[in-house]
């Protein structure tokens, strides 16, 4: 079966819904979703570490995910920071940051997850300037409002 002829319904929405995507036009998400792969992940499946580079982006289709900071010292609990649900998006500034992970992430159930690469959505970018400049301006606008909310 054709991942966006499948799953493009499902993307679409969520696409609109992670802030570097929310003002792109509907091409520019098609384009995106065909760069996009669906992984299974097994219950308690470790996605990455804290400190781990930031390479991806994740969309949770079905399954839960936790984020969580892992223990400071023997013998502490690892500290969740969120439960990813169906239709979820965590690690979007991976794919415009150099910054490693801040979190961590595993499966707490059986999990299928969309993936979109650093590298894939630097190569979309570099072959699409019109998505190139869209997400540059959203950008730019991001940095703007994150100064002025400091």
């Amino acid at each position: 079966m054709d991942l966006i002829n499948a799953d493009s319904s499902m993307l679409l929405p969520i696409l609109r819904q992670i802030p570097l995507f929310g003002t792109l036009d509907e091409n520019a998400h098609k384009e995106i979703i065909t760069h996009i792969v669906l992984m299974y992940y097994p219950a308690n499946y470790q996605l990455f570490k804290e400190g781990d580079e930031g390479d991806s982006l994740y969309i949770v289709k079905t399954g839960q995910v936790s984020i969580y900071h892992e223990p400071k010292e023997a013998g502490d609990l690892p500290k969740q920071v969120a439960e990813i649900n169906e239709k979820g998006f965590f690690g979007e500034m991976a794919l415009v940051s150099d910054q490693p992970r801040n979190a961590a992430a595993k499966a707490i159930t059986d999990a299928e997850v969309f993936i979109l690469s650093k590298a894939d959505f630097k190569n979309l970018l570099e072959t699409n300037t019109s998505l190139a400049e869209q997400i540059s301006a959203t950008m730019v606008a991001r940095i703007k409002q994150n100064d002025q909310n400091k």
